[in-house]
């Protein structure tokens, strides 16, 4: 019984520390985002008038990868699918723009890029990008943006990784690709909601201009510093 008891705990602990590693120190997937985009300015764009998609430019796999340089960008960057025209898929809604939220996370400023089968969520600091590309895998593979912890000149921000699948005019973020919906974010009337898996809900109106105070992304997270 002793020696169940050992090798359950020698097995649990020696998962929880291959979580830890995976999460905190595991290779982080090579930067993909065009510098360009990356150094752009995205506050100038006026998101009130997206471009039209009818696939007179390029198509979404013609296109950088996306994802969060380490932690966080230093601002917000300009848009990652402005040079593609693709159409959208049949299941998708269009939910191109800027949001912020009026109810549940007030003031949260995501912006929603779509082209083609292909979604960008850019927001706090982050670059979620779903989808057909030219450098890299289907699945979003960046970080959180937390800074969690500090070593020497070093921040850790946890990984993530999901799949963000339309369906029925729903977008459902799966877990790693292949796991359980965690989040769907929807139109309602003309408002964009933002619902985790237990219900709880963000409401969004559209506005056209970044607002100065989200140029810059605010530091978030525990940020322990060990050594």
């Amino acid at each position: 019984m002793r020696r169940a008891l050992t090798i359950s705990l020698a097995l649990g602990l020696s998962l929880l520390v291959f979580v830890f590693w995976l999460t905190f120190f595991s290779p982080r997937p090579p930067l993909t985002t065009d510098a360009a985009v990356l150094a752009g300015d995205g506050s100038i764009t006026d998101y009130c008038t997206p471009v039209l998609l009818d696939g007179t430019a390029k198509k979404a796999d013609e296109i950088a990868k996306g994802n969060t340089p380490g932690c966080s960008y230093t601002h917000f960057p300009a848009p990652i699918l402005q040079e593609c025209r693709e159409p959208l898929p049949p299941e998708a809604d269009d939910i191109r723009g800027l949001w912020i939220g009026v109810t549940g996370r007030v003031g949260h400023v995501e912006r929603i890029e779509q082209c083609g089968s292909r979604t960008v969520i850019t927001t706090a600091g982050i670059i979620h990008d779903y989808g057909s590309n030219s450098t890299a895998g289907l699945n979003t593979n960046d970080t959180e943006g937390g800074v969690t912890f500090s070593i020497g000149d070093k921040d850790y921000c946890p990984r993530s990784s999901a799949a963000m699948i339309w369906k029925d005019k729903v977008l459902n973020f799966h877990i790693f690709g292949w796991g359980p919906i965690v989040v769907r974010r929807y139109l309602e009337d003309d408002q964009l909601v933002w619902e985790y898996a237990d219900g709880t809900q963000t409401r969004m109106n559209r506005i056209c201009r970044l607002p100065e105070e989200y140029k810059t992304p605010r530091p978030r997270g525990a940020r322990f510093r060990l050594f």
